[in-house]
């Protein structure tokens, strides 16, 4: 049905029915977006996604039957950029699919443009898609990427979650807005010598996050 409404707006589907076959096909190439059911037989859609993002940053978006929002945690920490319980809508579907196709457009074109941002021992690079500290890169997904990049052009600017939001998803859902919290803990788990004491990426309560125009050692720059 999926395939099917999504052929009937002009793009081309390739479909899979349990989890092997979902890599095969992925690792086949040419898959722009990936719309990932997490109850698959075989391997689930969590796995599924574990094995994708050892290889490839593609946008996916996770179908999933389950609401406990330990399950979308999991999802989000897995590396997915987008979910939606069932039961959803097409035109909700269609959305969703439309900004993140948008998204890896867009970031694409900017190649082409490329932006060098530090502050500290923090140096993001555009053009490489690669973040490094203290000289050594650090393995950000796409979402994290584009959200450490947000707060890095503007250091001691406090985002709020929406804000944050915005930088990643053009269509805001109702009750979305908390899952920036575990972006912000999964960037922190990657960049932050102690993440429960954070040196660069700070809270400011009942507001929402900054970068800190601070840094612990060097002086910040643009």
């Amino acid at each position: 049905m999926v395939s099917d409404y999504l052929s009937a707006l002009g793009y081309e589907t390739v479909c899979a029915f349990d989890g092997f076959e979902a890599l095969k096909r992925f690792h086949e190439g040419g898959v722009s977006c990936l719309v990932l059911d997490v109850m698959l037989p075989g391997i689930d859609g969590i796995d599924v996604l574990r094995r994708v993002r050892e290889t490839s940053q593609v946008p996916v978006l996770l179908l999933t039957a389950k609401s406990r929002e330990e399950d979308k945690v999991l999802g989000l920490d897995t590396g997915a950029d987008d979910y939606l319980v069932k039961p959803f809508s097409m035109k909700e579907l269609a959305a969703r699919i439309r900004a993140l196709l948008r998204r890896s457009e867009h970031q694409a074109e900017r190649a082409s443009a490329p932006a060098l941002l530090s502050l500290g021992a923090i140096i993001l690079d555009e053009e490489r898609h690669q973040v490094t500290k203290d000289g050594i890169p650090l393995d950000l997904t796409a979402v994290q990427f584009r959200i450490l990049k947000a707060l890095l052009e503007r250091p001691g600017k406090v985002f709020t979650r929406l804000e944050l939001l915005n930088v990643f998803q053009e269509h805001v859902f109702e009750g979305y807005e908390r899952t920036i919290d575990v972006h912000i803990k999964n960037i922190r788990k990657i960049l932050e010598k102690d993440p429960s004491h954070p040196d660069y990426l700070q809270t400011v309560w009942g507001v929402g996050y900054k970068m800190t125009d601070h840094p612990p050692s060097g002086k910040a720059e643009k």
